[in-house]
């Protein structure tokens, strides 16, 4: 399945919730840890947090993945 997340294209072998995609970009090193601050859209639409183990990604998705940062 191909996909592109934050930009950039990337091939995943597998169907997958979106909390499942989330867990593995994270672990590449790609985002940051999650919980508070962190948000996911997919084709434009964000994705509230309680329904990303449900939301089955697609082939072809743009997936967003943020993460709020604090700066001074």
């Amino acid at each position: 399945m191909q996909l592109t997340i934050n930009g950039d294209p990337h091939t995943v072998a597998a169907q997958l919730t979106l909390a499942e995609l989330i867990d593995r970009h994270r672990s590449a090193g790609n985002t940051s840890p999650g919980g508070r601050g962190s948000a996911a859209a997919v084709d434009g639409e964000v994705v509230p947090r309680a329904e990303w183990s449900t939301f089955a990604v697609r082939d072809g998705q743009a997936i967003e993945i943020l993460t709020a940062v604090q700066g001074g």
